[in-house]
């Protein structure tokens, strides 16, 4: 029987994935809700450019749409820059006994990180427990690239004395925020958000804290670096032109450090235009997620989102769709399971039934 969804948030992930829910045989998208009060009563077909009706109509009545009993919230939020909201809507979900897989709250990847906040997990495992309902958040990075891929491969060694995971992307038509985050496009004297070390890790590195765990180890600090790169000359993107000596790319990585030494490490290299900071690492191809395992045996995986359909779609809009598909395909395993917070070592082996039809 298919799985009845509600979705939340159209915006580049949700109308992606809607797209895939209404021609997929195993999941049945009963309602829509949004935040913005112009999508509010639009066909979602329309909505989300389809090229016809579906039936189904946009809202944001958060109590019509708990009341449709569905299996499972599917929610496509915004960032924990906006964690108030996001935590308040998926506790009414779950208080109601309705599962929910998102991929909003990032830190939510590994709950017990220490940096959660307590007012960002409090709420959520109260309403799970009234609700008897389970919550997972997953994503690319953070999520399946720094936690399911490696994990993966480290299972298949004897002894893992470190394993890497890296995100090698071209930024130049990327139009999300890179300047205040990242410090891209502002001059290299202007520190940005993720250079402080407990932003950056709590934004990008709970998947330390969980692949420590899931090898059994206890890490005896979790650091970070940061570099820049300054271009010397002009640089177009998609959000305009980055001027020469602005930063055009950035080299951040999250340290798990255990006996003196750092074994599990997140990298991030984010470039604007495939030549920027020649020196830094690459992928064989261009926009890429790297594993490198140095053990026995050593392992190195590489990981390319890719669109074949004629669409012109870039590889961020690929990556985009696995992260939103992701989040779907787990609905019947989180249903199955017991109360409480999901993460990805709860989760079994997800083949993505239905795909192949």
């Amino acid at each position: 029987m298919a799985k009845r969804i509600v979705v939340w948030g159209t915006g580049f992930v949700g109308t992606m994935v809607i797209a895939e829910i209404v021609r997929h045989p195993l999941f049945d998208l009963v309602g829509v809700g949004v935040s913005s009060p112009e999508k509010v009563g639009r066909d979602v077909g329309e909505l989300c450019g389809l090229g016809e009706p579906i039936g189904v109509t946009a809202t944001d009545d958060v109590d019509a749409l708990i009341a449709l009993a569905p299996d499972a919230l599917v929610h496509y939020g915004p960032t924990a820059a906006h964690a108030g909201d996001n935590i308040a809507l998926i506790a009414r979900f779950l208080r109601a006994g309705i599962d929910v897989c998102s991929t909003a709250m990032t830190p939510w990847v590994w709950p017990t990180m220490h940096l959660n906040p307590p007012d960002w997990i409090v709420p959520v495992t109260e309403a799970c427990e009234l609700g008897e309902s389970s919550c997972l958040t997953t994503g690319i990075d953070p999520g399946f690239a720094n936690d399911l891929f490696p994990l993966t491969l480290m299972g298949l060694c004897s002894e893992v004395r470190t394993v890497r995971a890296s995100e090698l992307l071209d930024y130049t038509n990327y139009t999300g925020d890179y300047e205040f985050e990242m410090g891209i496009g502002r001059p290299p004297e202007k520190r940005a958000l993720l250079e402080t070390s407990d932003i950056l890790v709590m934004a990008w590195g709970a998947t330390v804290p969980m692949i420590a765990h899931a090898a059994g180890i206890m890490l005896d600090e979790i650091t970070t670096t940061y570099d820049k790169w300054v271009t010397p000359t002009d640089r177009t993107t998609a959000k305009g032109v980055i001027a020469a000596g602005n930063v055009a790319a950035v080299r951040f990585t999250i340290n798990g450090v255990y006996r003196g030494e750092t074994r599990i490490q997140l990298e991030h290299v984010n470039r604007i235009g495939g030549d920027a900071a020649p020196d830094w690492p690459t992928g064989s191809r261009d926009d890429v997620y790297r594993v490198d395992i140095e053990g026995t045996p050593s392992i190195s995986q590489e990981t390319a989102f890719r669109f074949t359909d004629g669409s012109g779609r870039d590889a961020a809009a690929a990556g985009c769709l696995a992260t939103g598909m992701r989040a779907l395909n787990a609905v019947p395993a989180v249903n199955d399971l017991s109360p409480g917070w999901v993460t990805a070592l709860d989760l079994p082996l997800i083949p993505g039934a239905g795909t192949i039809r």
